[in-house]
């Protein structure tokens, strides 16, 4: 038994007070029925030393092995006190630069359209935007990026679903009313998950990713949204995020 989505294993489908119990009483029944063979399961997002993980060793304990699967570091930056407040856990010399980045841009004449689609036909417009700067960008020119199966497809259905409650968040960077680069991500709650961003290949040399990752924190504070989280750690992220939180998947097998 896999997880929800088995492609990176970020999220953890062990969701409420009693989801441990309810898989171990769902695991009862699946091993009567399938006797006297029994599947693996895979359980992702677990934080090692966390609750679930305690609950997940109480319960399968005595009867099953575990196996580590795979392992990773999730970043996450914090809005609190708002865009003076992460700016404030910017190093000066990140700070320097998105301000003269910024200066730039504007002399430059870009600028920013925020959309939040809130209709599954305002997604697929949206998304249709976002795929024509994808193809002009270095992942589209690759075809390594949302162009591509399955990520076309998850994105598109993501986009669509986000958009009935209006948690989803669109930034595109414009110059002379062309999309040059967008942004994307989602609301659960306070807490905004960043998905994807990408940039017309053309302006690369104008840190286009950067100014629009500013734009989004802008508009997430003015939300009072309370964490921005990047998703895995790369090097990048490491001038955007302070907090590390470890995430582990695990493999649950009947001895």
């Amino acid at each position: 038994m896999t997880p929800i989505e088995p492609h990176w294993f970020f999220g953890c489908p062990l969701l409420g007070r009693e989801a441990v119990e309810l898989l171990y009483e769902a695991v009862g029944h699946i091993k009567k029925f399938y006797s006297p063979y029994f599947p693996e399961t895979i359980v992702s997002g677990i934080r090692p030393h966390g609750e679930t993980a305690s609950r997940l060793w109480r319960f399968f304990g005595s009867g099953f092995d575990f196996y580590l699967h795979s392992a990773g570091i999730q970043c996450s930056a914090s809005l609190k006190d708002g865009v003076d407040g992460f700016l404030s856990r910017r190093s000066a010399n990140h700070r320097h630069k998105l301000k003269k980045e910024g200066v730039r841009a504007s002399d430059k004449g870009i600028y920013f359209e925020r959309i939040m689609p809130s209709s599954p036909e305002d997604a697929a417009r949206t998304y249709s935007r976002m795929l024509a700067v994808e193809y002009a960008s270095w992942k589209g020119i690759g075809k390594c990026g949302i162009t591509e199966p399955p990520s076309r497809q998850f994105y598109d259905i993501m986009l669509r679903r986000l958009s009935v409650t209006k948690t989803a968040r669109v930034i595109f960077a414009k110059r002379e009313d062309k999309d040059i680069g967008f942004i994307f991500g989602g609301m659960a709650g306070r807490i905004y998950r960043g998905q994807q961003f990408s940039y017309d290949n053309e302006w690369k040399n104008f840190s286009i990713g950067n100014l629009m990752q500013m734009e989004q924190i802008h508009w997430l504070c003015q939300e009072g949204a309370r964490r921005y989280d990047m998703g895995p750690r790369m090097d990048y992220k490491v001038h955007w995020t302070e907090k590390e939180t470890h995430m582990q998947t695990w493999i649950i097998r009947k001895k």
